[in-house]
């Protein structure tokens, strides 16, 4: 199965990543991050919702869109899966938000995700804790699936 459109971008690691939101996880073009942010996973994204294209955010409102988020830091993958929307906007020019649940709105990335922060492998978490990792990120989107 192809994906039907792809987006790639970059984020990098913070020191006060936690990662143990139990329902999302999130990835900001912030560079900020307090402890308080249990389920942001990366700062510094160089792509927000809001410059997805035009394409991509139709293709995001139909529920049987399958999105697949894949991201690599030093070597460590995690791959996540879930879900279009008809509540998509990808309005948001700060976050990209990763539910669990079927909460959308306009900085949610994808509904109905297999994992939420944390799920994500300790050994990925290590590597996101340190703010010279360059997270290595596509977002997949495949129609029909």
């Amino acid at each position: 199965m192809a994906a039907v459109r792809t987006v790639r971008f970059t984020a990098y690691g913070h020191v006060n990543v936690i990662a143990e939101h139990r329902t999302t996880f999130e990835i900001t073009t912030e560079e900020v991050l307090t402890p308080r942010g249990t389920c942001i996973i990366a700062v510094r994204a160089t792509k927000a919702l809001c410059d997805f294209d035009a394409a991509t955010r139709r293709l995001v409102l139909s529920p049987d869109t399958r999105i697949r988020l894949s991201m690599t830091a030093n070597g460590v993958s995690e791959v996540v899966w879930g879900w279009g929307g008809s509540g998509l906007s990808y309005q948001s020019p700060v976050s990209m938000v990763v539910r669990r649940s079927d909460f959308q709105c306009g900085r949610t990335l994808m509904i109905h995700a297999d994992k939420a922060a944390c799920d994500l492998d300790r050994q990925f978490v290590v590597e996101l804790r340190n703010p010279e990792t360059t997270i290595h990120c596509e977002v997949a989107f495949f129609k029909g699936s």
